[in-house]
């Protein structure tokens, strides 16, 4: 397999007539790494991998592999391969020529071509379906099929543009482990674009979550998850509750803010930003059923909704002004001390839970 590359954005945008898609994001894969671009439909995620692909052009800045700026190159020249979201995989075809098919393109002789596409499909132990043709395969198969494919020209990066959405739930989770032990077996950079936040956790030594075709962080995963970077990273990663205020008073590294409703709340950090109001970020599951020991790190509550997860029970509340608080409690913890919908409870949190949250530039 050829040397895993170092993938560079630098100041990249794409322009579709009047349409800035992609605005002007920098950014650096590290070789080796499985990056997942992670965001909602039409944020900008999609035509940054065909970008990186050649698929699309780029239309100002540069995007280099290693030590090359590949914008003018032909996706074939790159040095990359792409993987479809719906694997394009030739119905007419068996799976050795199949996967074979880019090579045939290069000219390569038919022997040696079926030689290295069976040394593939025994490296995705779909050997002994070397004979059939894609409509005999599970999707779980297919997808290896596509991959075999993918990695048959040796590429030092990997594209995959939403490779597991087409699976059952069952099915994408055994692929998404298949997937990230491909790629360590491999070491090669794996480039991934996802709208499941799931699937991204599990996967990625880097996410990169976009919005509105901007990055509004790219950090590892235990850090998205546990230090969002902005309200929206908080609120799409869906583990924090976001509330917003106006900013009343600075003490050492703490912000207390002040919600409409009249409600007051301390939280880490200070502002970067020259706005009167601010946000902060609280996880939903480290919120306790108890009082505040200090006022500001907690508020009481009315009781929306409860709804049994198995093993957690999830709290929809409202009070102190805020409208729209979720609580994550374990079951054990929930059902030692259990309320119901029109209960007032009171609830609390540590006081380095509660961040404030940064804001990217328009």
């Amino acid at each position: 397999m050829s040397q895993a590359a170092e993938i560079e954005l630098a100041s990249v945008s794409k322009i579709y007539g009047s349409t800035r898609a992609v605005h002007a994001i920098s950014l650096k894969i590290p070789a080796g790494s499985y990056c997942c671009f992670l965001g909602p439909s039409g944020c900008g995620k999609t035509s940054t991998l065909r970008m990186i692909a050649g698929h699309e052009t780029v239309s100002e800045g540069d995007i280099l592999l290693g030590n090359t700026i590949v914008n003018d190159l032909p996706p074939a020249r790159r040095g990359t391969a792409m993987m479809f979201q719906s694997y394009a995989l030739f119905p007419h075809l068996d799976l050795v020529d199949n996967v074979a098919f880019s090579l045939k393109m290069q000219g390569i002789e038919k022997p040696e071509r079926r030689n290295t596409a069976l040394e593939m499909l025994k490296r995705m132990q779909l050997e002994p379906y070397a004979s059939r043709r894609p409509a005999q395969l599970s999707g779980g198969q297919q997808q290896r099929v596509a991959l075999a494919r993918a990695l048959i020209t040796r590429p030092q990066a990997l594209l995959l543009d939403e490779p597991l959405s087409a699976l059952d739930p069952f099915l994408k989770i055994r692929m998404r482990a298949e997937l990230k032990s491909l790629q360590t077996s491999l070491g090669m950079t794996f480039v991934h674009v996802t709208h499941s936040q799931d699937e991204a956790m599990a996967l990625a030594d880097l996410i990169v979550v976009m919005n509105d075709g901007r990055i509004e962080q790219a950090a590892n995963p235990r850090t998205v998850f546990e230090r969002p970077a902005t309200a929206f990273v908080a609120q799409f990663m869906g583990n924090h509750n976001v509330i917003s205020g106006r900013v009343v008073e600075r003490t050492g590294d703490m912000t207390t803010i002040e919600v409409n409703g009249g409600g007051r709340f301390t939280a880490l950090g200070v502002p970067t930003h020259d706005d009167p109001h601010a946000d902060f970020a609280l996880r939903t599951d480290h919120i306790r059923l108890a009082p505040a020991d200090d006022p500001g790190f907690g508020f009481t509550a009315i009781v929306q909704n409860v709804e049994d997860l198995g093993a957690t029970v999830k709290l929809s509340v409202a009070g102190a002004g805020v409208e729209d608080f979720t609580v994550v409690l374990r079951d054990a913890d929930y059902y030692r001390n259990p309320v119901k919908a029109g209960d007032a409870v009171p609830l609390s949190w540590a006081r380095n839970d509660a961040i404030i949250l940064g804001r990217v530039a328009g």
